[in-house]
């Protein structure tokens, strides 16, 4: 399953409502340590297909979830169960990384 974008519209739906972990992605267009971890994320996105759903906020365009999160840089990367966040990172690491921290937390 590909990454899902979500907006503040559809956070509460697409992650705090969702069944199964869910990895949030904030992002932005301009940051690029961003744009090293996206391919990352969509080969997890897909790998992980039914055991964990993968959605990126677009940190510029979507400010009440991000605020609501308490992000204060990007790439910031939070894995929610049961519509709580239960672990998070910030900052690019490589694909390796990110799937030992996910194993670790869900």
């Amino acid at each position: 399953m590909a990454t899902v974008a979500v907006t503040d519209e559809t956070f509460e739906a697409e992650v705090k409502n969702a069944e199964g972990p869910v990895l949030v992605d904030i992002w932005a267009e301009w940051c690029g340590p961003c744009k090293q971890i996206g391919p990352a994320l969509e080969e997890i996105s897909e790998e992980m297909a039914g055991k964990l759903k993968v959605v990126k906020v677009d940190a510029d365009s979507n400010p009440n979830s991000v605020m609501s999160m308490g992000v204060r840089g990007i790439p910031a990367l939070f894995i929610f169960k049961d519509g709580e966040i239960v672990s998070n990172r910030t900052g690019a690491a490589p694909k390796a990384a990110l799937q030992s921290w996910i194993d670790e937390s869900i």
